[in-house]
């Protein structure tokens, strides 16, 4: 990971109606160190983050510039310096006109990667903390956050400034509860166009649960939990799941089976990618559920092996029980005769 350029500022609105207080640093070019450090966690956080937003940006730039200004930068027609004046300047003027309180340190990065280069623009949140001052007396400090990423969005450039532009070179973090100045983040960097993520979660599952069925009865379970596995090291390096990287996978000796039965029999999209939620495709693997004072889950594999589910009496029996769950009824019910 190498940091091309970074820059924050502080941006504080706790009075309504009232003008936001801002202080912005300096350009950093390849700082490097502590600021690698606090990136790459804040990477991590983006990356794990669920119910993320893809999608491009507005073609509307008399309301959105912030595509704008990013092309001047990276056609060189403006430093760095000029893109994060301008982009505080909005943010700072978005702050003015918001009825809810907001604090926080905006901070955007470019970064050069291996396989090409992405910008992050960030809001990183602070926490309290306890410390003793010079005279021994508690006192209160604010420090970052590194547990929390409530609003970020990344950029793909290559794919963005390539001639067949992809159509999600966006990625969004947008937590519930992130209020007005949530929808003043989106407003900033412009984003829209975005993508369905329970409609191809659905696909997805739909497109991996025919497979399994159509292949030998032995192999339906692996690949289940192969596809499973693969869309969780998505989630995990914040990429989506590209069908033909994933019929590779599935299947090393036929790389392009899986790939073949699914333009066959689902509605993929032209770009050959999917955004599931790694969350509910876990249902390809587990079976699980709770409600009425009971909590029940089990690997789907053991349907009609040691789980057995009787239709017409609305009745499930299980056997072969784990080893704690048998002595806790054992001592229950032991305890009941007392």
């Amino acid at each position: 990971m190498a940091i091309k350029h970074l820059r924050t500022l502080f941006a504080s609105q706790l009075q309504p109606g009232q003008p936001a207080r801002v202080c912005p640093g300096e350009v950093l070019s390849e700082p490097g160190g502590d600021y690698e450090g606090l990136h790459k966690q804040m990477k991590r956080l983006f990356n794990s983050k669920p119910g993320k937003k893809y999608g491009r940006f507005s073609e509307d730039i008399g309301e959105s510039p912030f595509s704008a200004w990013l092309k001047d930068y990276l056609e060189d027609k403006q430093s760095f310096t000029s893109l994060t004046d301008r982009i505080f300047g909005q943010w700072q003027e978005f702050l003015n006109g918001s009825q809810e309180e907001h604090q926080g340190h905006l901070m955007l990065v470019h970064e050069a990667l291996a396989d090409g280069e992405v910008m992050y623009l960030l809001v990183l949140e602070s926490d309290s903390a306890l410390r003793f001052d010079g005279q021994q007396s508690l006192d209160t400090t604010d420090v970052l956050s590194l547990s929390r990423l409530n609003l970020a969005v990344r950029i793909e450039l290559e794919d963005w400034q390539s001639d067949n532009a992809g159509e999600n070179y966006l990625t969004l973090v947008h937590a519930r509860g992130s209020g007005e100045p949530g929808e003043l983040f989106i407003r900033l960097c412009g984003f829209t166009n975005q993508v369905d993520v329970e409609k191809e979660t659905l696909t997805f599952m739909d497109a991996v649960e025919a497979f399994a069925k159509s292949s030998e009865p032995e192999e339906a379970g692996k690949i289940r939990a192969r596809a499973y596995e693969f869309s969780k090291e998505q989630h995990a390096l914040g990429e989506p799941v590209a069908i033909e990287a994933l019929s590779g996978y599935l299947d090393e000796d036929q790389p392009q089976r899986f790939k073949e039965f699914a333009s066959e029999t689902a509605e993929l999209p032209e770009s050959g990618v999917l955004h599931p939620d790694h969350r509910k495709v876990k249902k390809l693997v587990r079976i699980a559920g709770s409600g009425g004072g009971m909590s029940v889950s089990f690997s789907s594999d053991l349907v009609n092996q040691a789980v057995y589910y009787d239709r017409d009496n609305d009745a499930l029996t299980i056997t072969r029980l784990p080893k704690a769950l048998r002595e806790q009824l054992q001592r229950y019910l032991e305890s009941r005769d007392d």
